[in-house]
């Protein structure tokens, strides 16, 4: 098996501590003190390009910038990076998301992969004016992408759902090639909608039985519609040369988190309705949990990220050599996509694709997407 590994672009701003934020979080609670500018997000998508990155996520949110805009600015800053762009299918109709897509795709020669986001913060969906409950959010999603997916195969479709309506929708030039769907979800709602659409169900960074027990939910549901389904997961990563330098600088991070901030952001987050919300609050166990080593849940998986950031909220610390070990035991679950990210994130990279890419290449676990140098290869010296 090839392992294939994305990088994530902080669009709401960047840091060498960790930025809160996210998953209905207030606006603007996310602010790094590296703005999110053009200028260093490309350098960002430079380096995850030449690194052997596949592609970038980019979130999306009222704390974040727009993942579309953004990343349709940064298409022609590259070569082969692809942009995870996620977005929320309540916001705009299905028949101009699969537009926007296929000129997308063709402007970026194929380079769009979309990440489909239900939305799981009812007061931040309201502020968007959609006010459907959970139940009714997944049920529009599961309409959506059944309108998409039909405008992507060429037909000219009417539908008439529960809430999509559409009437001699049809699209003058599908994308091509189709963009593969990446979509989460941990709630019962979740599961059906991503057996019927996904192409990769991704998971957050939970041990090793928990995502063994996601894999086999959503392996059966798509089974039963003999479908087949990737599966990806969503961390941080905090790899240095030795396990002491990688401890040490997750132990900077934490120092870095005020106790108030703690209380204040897992307030906000205890009201979310996401299931994957609320599975990773039980893994770090909130405010009274500070301790660095006590916030290892699992060999070299850290919960200190998600202390003051919603979403995913654990990182794999530890020696290159760890952090590889510990990718290859989740990809032995199943798992052949890694969406990973690091405080700060240009750096970050760096130590990630420095450090492990060249190790996994050697286990025959990862070589790069567009041909680049071989990171396993040794140096030649100038003689």
């Amino acid at each position: 098996m090839t392992l294939t590994f994305h990088w994530f672009l902080p669009t709401y701003g960047d840091s060498r501590y960790i930025v809160g934020g996210g998953h209905g979080l207030d606006a603007g609670a996310a602010a790094g003190d590296r703005p999110a500018t053009l200028r260093y997000l490309g350098q960002i998508v430079a380096a995850a390009e030449d690194l052997g990155f596949e592609g970038a996520l980019t979130p999306t949110g009222a704390w974040c910038e727009d993942a579309w805009l953004t990343t349709a600015l940064l298409v022609e800053t590259s070569e082969s990076l692809k942009f995870l762009v996620a977005f929320r299918p309540g916001l705009l109709s299905p028949v101009l998301a699969a537009q926007m897509a296929a000129t997308y795709q063709r402007h970026s020669r194929g380079r769009l992969l979309l990440n489909v986001v239900t939305g799981g913060e009812a007061h931040e969906q309201r502020a968007y004016g959609d006010f459907l409950d959970k139940a009714g959010r997944y049920a529009r999603t599961d309409e959506f992408l059944h309108v998409v997916r039909a405008l992507w195969r060429g037909e000219k479709l009417d539908f008439d759902g529960r809430h999509i309506k559409v009437e001699g929708a049809r699209l003058a030039q599908p994308p091509s090639p189709v963009p593969p769907i990446y979509f989460g979800g941990s709630s019962a709602e979740a599961g059906p909608v991503a057996a019927r659409h996904s192409d990769v169900y991704l998971t957050w960074g939970e041990p090793l039985a928990a995502v063994a027990d996601k894999i086999a939910w959503i392996r059966r549901l798509a089974d039963e519609r003999d479908r087949r389904v990737r599966f990806g997961i969503r961390l941080h990563v905090i790899s240095r040369d030795t396990a002491e330098e990688a401890w040490a600088q997750a132990g900077r991070l934490l120092a870095g988190i005020s106790p108030e901030t703690i209380e204040q952001v897992q307030a906000g987050l205890r009201r979310s309705e996401s299931e994957g919300q609320r599975r990773m609050l039980d893994l770090h166990g909130g405010a009274a949990r500070r301790d660095l080593r006590e916030l290892e849940i699992a060999p070299n998986l850290w919960a200190g990220v998600g202390l003051v950031r919603g979403g995913a909220g654990t990182a794999l610390v530890g020696s290159h050599a760890e952090v590889a070990d510990r990718i290859a035991e989740y990809a032995e679950l199943g798992l052949e996509e890694f969406i990973l990210s690091g405080y700060p994130h240009l750096e970050e990279a760096y130590w990630f694709g420095e450090g492990v890419l060249p190790l996994l290449a050697d286990r025959g676990l990862w070589k790069h997407p567009a041909g680049g140098p071989d990171l396993a290869a040794p140096a030649v010296p100038f003689v």
